[in-house]
């Protein structure tokens, strides 16, 4: 696992031991960040939220492709951990907030807390439902800003809803068993 773009290119992350953490392949982050290039352009300034992180992978090549800062949430003190780790190694510490709290009670504590982001990275664990309730809840929030991208990396076996709230399902792509689901802020609910 390393990092594909930007200042910290070619850099290898850590990742826990054992299966626990399943990182995003790089091909698979390769076609995500072409797909952001084209549709949300660069991440150049963003504010970008990192959801069930685990390594950071995400979150670090955003920061690499020159995001302005990045929060980093999971429940496992040794994702945060490794995060930290990957955040050191890349350099991009001071850019950073690590919180150590599942992902629903993250949001819930940031709503009115945190300013809006741009771009929020979703990495669940594979079919535990836990994808549903957090668009749900980023798409009742203040959480977003107005043209804000949401990417959600589930099984293929899974199936979601055309929209959660203000966030409108824009596209879905499939790399083996891995679907990227792409979401956009809308301005009002329907």
């Amino acid at each position: 696992m390393r990092i594909i773009a930007g200042t910290a290119r070619g850099r290898r992350l850590v990742a826990p031991k054992g299966m626990r953490v399943r990182p995003t392949a790089d091909r698979v982050k390769e076609a995500l960040f072409n797909i952001l290039a084209s549709e949300a352009g660069s991440p150049d300034g963003w504010r970008v939220l990192d959801l069930c992180a685990g390594t950071g992978n995400l979150g670090i090549e955003c920061l690499s492709r020159g995001a302005a800062a990045a929060v980093f949430v999971d429940s496992s003190r040794e994702s945060a951990a490794v995060v930290r780790k990957n955040l050191e190694l890349t350099g991009f510490a001071a850019l950073s907030r690590i919180v150590v709290q599942d992902a629903l009670s993250a949001l819930k504590s940031m709503e009115g807390r945190e300013r809006p982001f741009d771009l929020v990275l979703i990495d669940p664990p594979y079919e535990r439902e836990i994808l549903p309730p957090l668009l749900e809840r980023l798409g009742a929030s203040s959480l977003l800003t107005e043209d804000a991208t949401v990417v959600a990396e589930l099984s293929a076996r899974e199936t979601l809803e055309e929209r959660y709230g203000r966030l409108q399902l824009t596209g879905i792509r499939t790399y083996g068993d891995t679907l990227l689901a792409f979401f956009a802020a809308t301005q009002t609910t329907r």
